[in-house]
């Protein structure tokens, strides 16, 4: 199956609300969609990520390529996929013992 005959994930735009949903492209923004259903979806928004995706695709954006998740989505992905382990994951080795502030 080719990309563009994907069918894009059944996922609600108030998960993006910072960005026109319609013109999200699923394919290039993979990181930023998958750290926000991570952040702030349930089980049924990650199972339509892993539905698009694929789970390894999941795993690996979330183990190498997430810069910043907050302490509690670095538990809730732990929570999600079990064979990840905080250590391995970028973002907590990025800011470990590094307090971050809100502006």
């Amino acid at each position: 199956m080719r990309i563009k005959d994907k069918v894009l994930p059944n996922i609600h735009p108030k998960f993006f609300w910072d960005a026109d949903f319609s013109l999200l492209n699923w394919d290039t923004a993979y990181v930023h969609i998958i750290s926000r259903i991570i952040e702030r979806g349930g089980k049924n928004e990650i199972d339509e990520i892993i539905k698009y995706y694929g789970r390894e695709k999941v795993v690996n954006t979330v183990r190498s390529e997430i810069h910043f998740l907050a302490n509690y989505a670095i538990d809730r992905a732990i929570d999600f996929f079990p064979e990840l382990k905080k250590e391995e994951i970028h973002c907590y080795l990025n800011r470990k013992d590094k307090p971050y502030h809100w502006i």
